[in-house]
């Protein structure tokens, strides 16, 4: 059994959860690199070990039951065990979305991945998790999530773009996340929903003001917390976000 302490990124081979997956790494942590894409999923991990991290690729299409299933083989069979899982993979379904005109198919698209896929990944790695002396798991979320935030205000620079698919999606992945926290809530795991930030990225054609790098810090923060730390919460690098 690999001693390091081992953490399995989801949507890994890009982006913010390149970063968590770099900056778990830079703790001297083995890091599996979870992407659909072989190519890019290769590409990242040999720029990660070029970095000094002990990164490994792990197939993984999050919509995929077989996918899933054989990526929970793999790190089973490298590593015995998985102390962290950070669920970041997700899509927006596709743009625009407003409700009164929304393609049903983009709603669809958005909850198989960021929802569905997050249940399907988490249940698989559960097994492993319980192997795990002090087990974490972060579902990468968003503030366009929160009802609060959502009412509180009609100015889409604070709110994001009318969404009938994205924002949703995250909020049930919020609510997904309380679930989790309560049925776990007699053993060691903690489960916690992060909000990155507005991050430049391709989901959004890079118009967020933040970098990947510290829409990961959050996520790294979660992965790290004591054994006496939170479970069931929403968290932002300034706090906790409003439901």
């Amino acid at each position: 059994m690999n001693e390091r302490t081992i953490a399995l990124v989801t949507g890994a081979n890009k982006g913010i959860g390149y970063e968590i997956a770099a900056g778990l790494g830079a703790l001297g942590w083995s890091v599996g690199v979870g992407a659909r894409d072989e190519q890019r999923r290769e590409e990242a991990v040999a720029k990660l070990r070029a970095a000094g991290v002990d990164a490994f690729g792990v197939p993984l299409d999050v919509t995929d039951d077989a996918s899933v299933a054989a990526a929970a083989e793999l790190v089973r069979e490298r590593a015995g065990r998985l102390d962290v899982l950070v669920n970041n993979a997700g899509v927006t379904g596709g743009m625009p979305q407003q409700p009164s005109t929304v393609d049903l198919a983009a709603v669809r698209t958005a909850v198989e991945t960021n929802v569905l896929g997050v249940l399907r990944v988490t249940n698989a790695m559960l097994p492993l998790l319980r192997r795990s002396a002090s087990p974490r798991i972060v579902n990468m979320s968003s503030g366009v999530g929160s009802l609060t935030r959502q009412t509180a205000s009609l100015d889409e620079r604070e709110t994001g773009p009318l969404s009938a698919a994205y924002s949703p999606s995250k909020t049930m992945l919020n609510a997904v996340t309380i679930q989790y926290a309560k049925e776990l809530r007699d053993t060691n795991i903690l489960i916690n929903a992060a909000c990155p930030g507005f991050v430049a990225t391709d989901l959004n054609g890079f118009r967020g003001v933040r970098t990947p790098e510290q829409g990961a810090a959050v996520a790294i923060r979660l992965a790290t917390l004591p054994d006496d730390g939170p479970t069931g919460g929403f968290f932002e690098d300034a706090g906790v976000v409003p439901w």
